[in-house]
């Protein structure tokens, strides 16, 4: 087999990775969406707990600024899996450091991140699941 054979197998399976977890996530929201619908505290907390554990990082980062007039965080990162294949959601944060937008990517080992296409309802799903967690620093 070829290395471009090869690298479309790779590339595909991480496709396949990237469906998966983004299954996973509209199961979350959905299942914190059908708690806040009710009264029931507990099990509105342990749809976020389910939400708060699944990733493997949440990470932000900054843009370009002047020496000395600080920084804000204006990007995030919630790594879903690693390895081959690995997944990551992405997306810029507003002004009051909450998501904005999300966008999905997807890797297999050693090639670069590709974009997982979403519909807006899709997109929507991962911005509620970024939205669940607090990315201000420090």
């Amino acid at each position: 087999m070829g290395n471009s054979q090869t690298q479309v197998d790779d590339n595909e399976r991480a496709r396949e990775q990237a469906e998966i977890q983004l299954e996973s996530v509209i199961e979350m929201v959905r299942a914190l969406e059908a708690a806040e619908k009710t009264d029931n505290d507990d099990t509105r907390e342990e749809a976020l707990q389910a939400i708060s554990e699944d990733p493997l990082e949440v990470s932000i980062r900054s843009g370009w600024y002047a020496p000395g007039t600080g920084h804000e965080a204006h990007h995030y990162k919630i790594l879903l899996c690693t390895g081959g294949p690995a997944v990551r959601i992405i997306g810029e944060l507003t002004e009051h450091d909450e998501p904005g937008n999300a966008q999905l990517e997807y890797q297999d080992w050693f090639t670069p991140w590709i974009e997982y296409p979403l519909n807006d309802e899709q997109q929507n799903f991962l911005v509620k699941y970024a939205s669940c967690f607090y990315f201000v620093d420090g």
